[in-house]
């Protein structure tokens, strides 16, 4: 599997879509953390919709089906191809590090279980650094 979860999973008993309670907590994690983006000088500018709710949606719906809830983004969006949607945004070290500081504090909002928390955590942090398609930062002249 690679680090962005672009491949099928193997399917257990009881899914992390349903151990953090489904998609209310999915909700919940993707609008605590457009919360922190909605303020953040570095990464308000990647999203071109003045209103962050689609993106807040292509996330959660994202989300959920990773972690085994209904395959809603596939069948709207096809295959997440995560690198070549985010391909036209500069993401570095400080936007990576933005990004996972908000998830940081969303996700500690959630108040999960910690197998389940670090869970969910491994993977958005992964996700995260695999993401990154810039090197230098941008005062570097990058």
């Amino acid at each position: 599997m690679n680090p962005a979860g672009e491949s099928d999973r193997p399917g257990a008993s009881t899914t992390l879509f349903e151990a953090v309670g489904g998609e209310p907590t999915f909700r919940k994690l993707v609008d605590e953390f457009y919360a922190g983006v909605a303020t953040d000088p570095l990464l308000r500018p990647m999203y071109p919709e003045e209103d962050l709710g689609p993106a807040a949606d292509r996330l959660t719906l994202f989300l959920m089906q990773y972690w085994g809830g209904p395959n809603t983004y596939s069948a709207q969006r096809g295959h997440p191809r995560l690198r070549m949607r985010h391909a036209p945004f500069r993401i570095g070290l400080a936007e990576r590090d933005a990004w996972l500081r908000h998830m940081r504090r969303a996700v500690d909002r959630l108040d999960l279980e910690p197998q389940v928390a670090g869970a969910l955590w491994d993977y958005l942090e992964r996700a995260a650094y695999f993401m990154v398609n810039a090197t230098e930062d941008a005062a570097d002249g990058a």
